[in-house]
């Protein structure tokens, strides 16, 4: 590849001279707002100590059960907690759970996927069968038994998740890193003398790394309704800290007693972040996919 358009800038691999066009292109619309969107979210959960108008796990029972007013804007739970406080507060165990859970398991998901794809042969066969055999457990339910052994919390839950995603983004990774590794430029760096490792590292990597966080983006919303669902059941973070997920559980009785505020805010929020980063990887995906195909 000898010509490359001032708008496609080169990464130079080794002392070769080969090139390889990395495409570079705006952002759509829609991408645009949901990469807005996701952003807001993150910064809402960072700024919660600036945004909040009460600490978070302050009882006052005196103002259980109110509706929004001036003095607390979304409204109180059962226990005179502002709601809104606790729901900024909220997002905070809420988003870092899921991103400690998709780090682990994309950390782990793309060694190992690297390793099949440059060994091959009967690693690969193996490492896939292990994956077909972890597929067969759901994130939920190692979770559940994550906690039955190391006792609720935070740690156990992510863990146990992270170990239960590292076998989707293994496979989905594979793929893509067995089509990069027969690619004539690998070759030619293997006949120029140069480790593995560094082919690895400095060539084959930084090309799969586009997909590979598109796929980590589209893989957090499914981290996050896992989490919320442990967090429900009473077996992630513990009261009083505030969580999503607990805070719809703990709505209930509100719920019942027809006041649904609590628990469709809480839920809203889920809905609404799983929403914007389903769609923002799906949008990265797409355009990984298209540039590939290039």
């Amino acid at each position: 590849m000898s010509d490359v358009s001032e708008t496609a800038p080169t990464l130079r691999i080794g002392r070769l001279g080969l090139s390889l066009r990395l495409r570079t292109g705006r952002l759509t619309p829609s991408a645009t707002a949901l990469s807005a969107l996701a952003v807001l979210l993150v910064l809402l959960a960072v700024l919660a100590p600036v945004l909040a108008t009460h600490q978070p796990d302050t009882v006052d029972m005196g103002a259980a059960s109110q509706d929004p007013s001036a003095a607390h804007w979304l409204g109180t739970d059962a226990l005179g907690r502002d709601l809104y406080s606790r729901l900024l507060y909220g997002a905070r165990v809420s988003l870092l759970g899921p991103a400690l859970i998709i780090a682990g398991a994309t950390v782990g998901g793309v060694a190992v996927a690297l390793l099949c794809a440059w060994r091959g042969g009967w690693l690969d066969r193996v490492v896939s069968r292990v994956n077909d055999v972890l597929f067969a457990f759901p994130g939920l339910l190692l979770a559940v038994l994550a906690v039955a052994v190391f006792g609720p919390g935070l740690t156990a839950p992510v863990v146990a998740l992270a170990v239960a995603y590292l076998p989707y983004m293994a496979r989905i990774v594979r793929g893509v890193a067995v089509r990069e590794r027969r690619l004539p430029y690998v070759a030619a760096l293997e006949a120029a003398g140069m480790s593995a490792w560094r082919i690895t590292l400095r060539h084959l990597l930084p090309n799969l790394t586009p997909f590979v966080v598109a796929q980590a983006t589209a893989a957090f919303g499914s981290a996050l309704i896992d989490l919320a669902g442990v967090s429900f059941l009473g077996l992630g973070v513990q009261p009083p800290t505030a969580d999503w997920g607990l805070t719809v559980s703990e709505g209930q009785s509100s719920l019942l007693a027809g006041a649904p505020g609590q628990s469709l805010m809480a839920g809203g929020l889920i809905v609404v972040t799983v929403v914007v980063f389903n769609l923002l990887g799906d949008t990265m995906i797409a355009r990984a996919h298209r540039e590939e195909s290039r």
